[in-house]
């Protein structure tokens, strides 16, 4: 293979990067096309409902896919990555049939917990690991990464446009629409996966939990992301009403905001993703970008009468919003040990979805019974304790974790080999685990790859 090949996925590795991202995308737009029209609608559809209960509804996806995520990953460990896939996507076919057909608010509120009892995210980040190679695994995320960015954006903006044409019991039929569709990909797109193992990578491991959980530097960022989405899913209780009652907007036209908000808003986090990830300036704008979700949340509760204004809160609130999603992913990375990452990603991406559950249901008591001022100071309070712990956190270094299939090793050589291989130059730590004969490392890409790696530890297993 010529060098030029070498550098690029095959074709079986950019056919399972696109099937996964395809996947990803149906359920986040699954999830998602409701957030902008769900309040308003069942304001309208369902008699007595309260606040707390639309917040529930909203955000109950969450707490099942927090909660069964890891559990979904082990078992696709024994009975495979896409029988799990799919018995994912039937459950969440079967909770937004139940949101459909839902004839009361707690019907609605079990079809959106059913929905992310489908929490097949683990195990699709799983079959990425056994489909692409090492090296092309960081861009192989990074395309899903991107997809899903994209696919949120699209779903604030297609739940409007959506919900005018054919309701938002219809937006729940074309949910479980792409449901099917997942389903196809899964069975006509998805590479069949011959060799599948463990991914140390990607998969939590029980029994590093309490390691990950008790590490201050990781804690911050769950306990951020846990944050950020249940400010937003706290937002989406009250935004719909605000638009309408205070901005004078038709429901069914919301989109007209969102949409230009959403293409802004991914325009100016470019430059500052730039800033944060290429000119070593990630705190600051980590920071800065907190600290301006807390303005916005003071914006929203201090005056909402004016549409122009509604409109910058809304633009400055996603573009920091976007920056953080997009950096938060990349500082686990940062600050996870070697070893480790797999599980550091499963109890982040847990506490990103128990985030969203809390949060609609906390946000939804604060608007019943304190209006959206009482939300949304609410929702600052929240952002003002992350810029509180988001200072505190070291300074993130530019390293990635790598892996590089070992061969057998004596468990007697683990201690030496990790030492000689943290003498290399652009390895800051190396754990060599003899049972899965692999060797993780936290490394400077600009100073070292996969390659070099391999030739390296074959040259200190020879002297």
């Amino acid at each position: 293979m010529s060098d030029a090949l070498s550098r690029r996925m095959n074709p079986l590795e950019r056919r399972a990067t696109f099937s996964i991202a395809s996947i990803f995308s149906t359920r986040m737009l699954g999830l998602f096309m409701i957030f902008p029209v769900f309040a308003l609608f069942a304001e309208q559809e369902f008699s007595n409902v309260t606040g707390i209960q639309i917040g529930l509804a909203i955000g109950a996806y969450g707490l099942t896919q927090a909660l069964l995520q890891i559990p979904y990953g082990m078992l696709s460990d024994r009975f495979g990555r896409k029988p799990l896939i799919q018995l994912g996507l039937i459950v969440f076919l079967i909770g937004s049939i139940i949101c459909a057909l839902a004839e009361s608010i707690e019907m609605m509120i079990l079809g959106r917990a059913i929905q992310g009892a489908g929490a097949v995210a683990a195990v699709l980040t799983a079959s990425v690991s056994d489909l692409v190679r090492e090296p092309y695994r960081l861009r192989a995320m990074s395309i899903v990464g991107i997809t899903i960015g994209l696919s949120f954006t699209l779903s604030l903006v297609l739940g409007p446009l959506l919900a005018e044409f054919i309701g938002v019991r219809g937006i729940f039929w074309v949910i479980a629409g792409l449901a099917l569709f997942a389903m196809l990909l899964v069975w006509l797109a998805l590479p069949p996966i011959t060799e599948q193992r463990f991914q140390r990578e990607a998969e939590a491991i029980p029994s590093q939990l309490l390691q990950v959980v008790k590490n201050t530097q990781l804690l911050r960022l769950d306990v951020g992301v846990f944050i950020l989405h249940a400010i937003l899913t706290a937002m989406f209780v009250a935004i719909p009403f605000i638009l309408r009652d205070e901005g004078g907007m038709d429901s069914m036209s919301h989109w007209e905001i969102y949409l230009p908000v959403m293409l802004l808003s991914f325009v100016l986090m470019v430059p500052l993703i730039i800033q944060a990830e290429s000119c070593g300036r990630m705190k600051m704008v980590f920071v800065g970008a907190i600290a301006m979700i807390a303005i916005t949340q003071l914006g929203f509760a201090v005056y909402q009468q004016s549409l122009f204004l509604l409109f910058i809160l809304l633009l400055l609130f996603f573009t920091a919003f976007n920056v953080l999603e997009a950096s938060l992913p990349s500082l686990v990375v940062k600050l996870s040990p070697a070893d480790k990452k797999g599980t550091a990603s499963g109890v982040y991406s847990s506490s990103q979805f128990m985030g969203a559950a809390i949060g609609g249901a906390v946000g939804g008591f604060f608007f019943q019974f304190y209006g959206y001022n009482g939300l949304f100071l609410f929702t600052m309070t929240l952002a003002l304790i992350w810029v509180a712990l988001a200072a505190t956190m070291q300074k993130p270094m530019p390293w990635s974790i790598a892996s590089v299939a070992v061969g057998p090793v004596l468990a007697s050589e683990v201690a030496e080999l990790e030492h000689k291989l943290c003498a290399y130059e652009g390895v800051f730590e190396a754990v060599v685990i003899a049972d899965e004969q692999q060797a993780y490392f936290k490394i400077d890409r600009k100073l070292v790859d996969e390659t070099a790696l391999l030739e390296y530890f074959k040259q200190v297993r020879e002297k």
